[in-house]
C-alpha cells in the first residue's frame, strides 16, 4: 500500500470487558467448530448499536445472546435464544432487528427479551447466512448474506428489503459481504468484502439498480474489512480483524488514521456513540472486549424505519 502521507497511528483504550460470569468457559458451538477452527470460544462479540438513552447492545454470536452494556460499562443480559447474531440495528424504541446467521432476519425485543421473526426466506429459500444491515432515510433496509462465500465461491448477496415489503437483489457475486454503511447523501453503499479484502463502493441510483460497483479500498492479511461506519465528514470507518486495526479513510480512499487494538486482532465492528457521537465504540471479539477512541468527527446518525 502506497501512501503520498503516512496517517496518524493512535491506539484505542478498553472500555469494557464480558464479566466472567458471562463467559461460556469450556462450552463449544457449530459456529465456533465451523468458524474458528474448533478453537475454544467462550463468546464473540459483535453488532454494537446504541440506544437513546446511550445503552450499547452487542450479539453473541455462538451462543445466541444479546447484552446491553450501561455508560458505566457494567453488562446485563436481555436476550438469549438458538440463533447465532451478528449484526443488529433498532427498528423502534423497543426493538433491535438482527442479522442471525442460522435463522435469517429477527426482531428482538430488549424489554422482554422476547425474539420474533422479521424474514427468514426469500421465495421459500433460507438465507446462506445473514451478516449485517443498514437502514436508510427512506426506511429502505440493506443487508448482506454472507454465509460461507469467499474467493472459492463469490456468490455472497446484497440485499434491500423496501417499506412495501418487495426485496431486492442488488448483489449476487460477492466473496464474503460483511458490513454495510452510506454515504451522507445514500447515492452510495459501502460494502465490506472480508474475503476479498476490500471495501466495494456501490452506487444506488435513482431507479432502484447499482452500477458500477468499484473496489474502493483494498487491504491486506488474513482477513479483510468487517463491519462499517461514516462519519458526518463522509469519511468511511473500516474495522479490519487480522490486522487488529480500524482504517479511517478519506474521500480517496486514503488512511487519515489508523485506531490499534488495544486487546487483541479480531477488531470486528464499530459503532458511534457518546453525547456527540464522537466517540467510537469496537467489539475485539475474541477477547471479549469493548474499546473506544475519539474521533474529531461525529458519526452520522443511523435512521429506523418510518411507523
Amino acid at each position: 500500500m502506497f501512501l503520498l502521507q503516512s496517517p496518524q497511528v493512535r491506539d484505542c483504550e478498553v472500555f469494557t470487558r464480558l464479566p466472567e460470569r458471562f463467559r461460556r468457559t469450556g462450552q463449544r458451538s457449530d459456529w465456533a467448530d465451523a468458524n474458528r477452527g474448533g478453537a475454544p470460544t467462550d463468546s464473540f462479540l459483535e453488532g454494537p448499536v446504541f440506544d437513546a438513552a446511550g445503552n450499547l447492545y452487542v450479539t453473541d454470536i455462538p451462543f445466541g445472546r444479546i447484552f446491553r452494556i450501561d455508560a458505566k460499562g457494567d453488562w446485563e443480559q436481555v436476550a438469549e435464544w438458538g440463533g447465532e447474531p451478528n449484526g443488529a440495528k433498532f427498528l423502534n424504541e423497543r426493538e433491535l432487528l438482527v442479522t442471525d446467521y442460522r435463522h435469517g432476519l429477527m426482531a428482538v425485543d430488549v424489554q422482554s427479551g422476547t425474539v420474533r421473526p422479521y424474514l427468514t426466506r426469500r421465495n421459500s429459500e433460507r438465507f446462506k447466512g445473514v451478516n449485517d444491515l443498514i437502514f436508510d432515510s427512506r426506511g429502505n433496509l440493506y443487508f448482506t448474506d454472507q454465509g460461507q462465500t469467499g474467493l472459492h465461491d463469490p456468490t455472497g448477496r446484497l440485499y434491500r428489503l423496501r417499506p412495501s415489503g418487495q426485496l431486492d437483489l442488488l448483489l449476487g457475486n460477492v466473496p464474503s459481504p460483511n458490513g454495510v454503511a452510506l454515504s451522507p447523501d445514500e447515492r452510495v453503499l459501502y460494502l465490506g468484502v472480508t474475503r476479498g479484502n476490500q471495501v466495494w463502493r456501490v452506487p444506488l441510483l435513482d431507479d432502484g439498480s447499482v452500477s458500477k460497483v468499484s473496489a474502493f479500498f483494498t487491504s491486506y492479511g488474513p482477513s479483510g474489512p468487517d463491519g462499517l461506519a461514516v462519519d458526518a465528514a463522509g469519511r468511511v470507518i473500516v474495522a479490519n480483524p487480522g490486522l487488529g486495526v480500524c482504517w479511517v479513510l478519506n474521500h480517496r480512499a486514503e488512511p487519515d488514521l489508523v485506531l490499534r487494538s488495544c486487546a487483541g486482532s479480531s477488531f470486528t465492528n464499530i459503532a458511534f456513540g457518546g453525547p456527540e457521537r464522537k466517540t467510537l465504540y469496537a467489539t475485539e471479539s475474541v477477547t471479549g472486549t469493548v474499546m473506544r477512541a475519539t474521533l474529531a468527527h461525529a458519526g452520522l446518525p443511523l435512521h429506523r424505519p418510518a411507523t
